[in-house]
């Protein structure tokens, strides 16, 4: 099972001045162009900002590189070792419409499509699946659409703990110990999973898929 891309672009971009002077010249662009282009992937919330699935909306080609990435992958393995049962399974992150994810599917679809026929293969001898990770609470709380279009769920339950406590995973250290100090909460939600909240959303999504797929 491959994620493509979760985290937002600013993780990925330069800020050595060198580097960003390579990109430049390696992409025909002027020092500052691309400075611009860095500075205006900042955001205040990046956890809950442009990432995931939502860059493969914006910038469909990502999705693209990463799917021919995966089954050219698959397929060099699987002529390698002929007795090994290679099935990639591709999943999106982050998806909170099914909408969202049929536009991200089909452009894996599509993409992977063209790999296996350019190797002179067929989808019977390159099978693979496209599914997603329910880490929103809309996205459990639609599972039966959304299992229209996914092939299988994962769950990340730090995401989908952080949107259902409203809490920043990475911001709750500076405060979550006074709550399990004076018995708010009886554990720290990221270090042991939250049955009666959070896993009622894994439950609402479990059923529902399974009601669909």
């Amino acid at each position: 099972t491959i994620r493509f891309l979760d985290p937002p672009l600013h993780e990925f971009v330069p800020h050595e001045e060198k580097d960003i002077e390579l990109l430049a010249k390696s992409q025909g662009k002027t020092v500052q162009q691309v400075k611009d282009i860095i500075a205006s992937l900042q955001e205040f919330n990046p956890m809950m900002g442009h990432r995931g699935c939502r860059l493969a909306v914006t910038y469909p080609e990502i999705a693209a590189m990463q799917t021919r990435a995966v089954m050219q992958a698959a397929i060099n393995v699987q002529k390698k070792h002929a007795d090994w049962n290679v099935v990639p399974e591709i999943m999106i992150p982050l998806v909170g419409e099914v909408k969202e994810l049929k536009y991200v599917k089909d452009v894996v679809v599509k993409t992977a499509d063209e790999v296996i026929a350019k190797n002179g293969l067929s989808k019977e001898e390159v099978p693979y699946h496209v599914g997603t990770m329910i880490e929103i609470p809309r996205a459990a709380l639609t599972a039966d659409e959304i299992a229209k279009e996914a092939e299988f769920f994962s769950f990340g339950t730090n995401d989908l703990t952080q949107m259902t406590f409203g809490f920043s995973r990475d911001d709750a250290g500076k405060f979550i110990k006074d709550y399990t100090d004076k018995k708010i909460y009886l554990n720290d939600p990221f270090q042991r999973f939250d049955i009666e909240g959070t896993g009622k959303l894994v439950e609402i999504a479990v059923n529902k898929g399974k009601s669909t797929r």
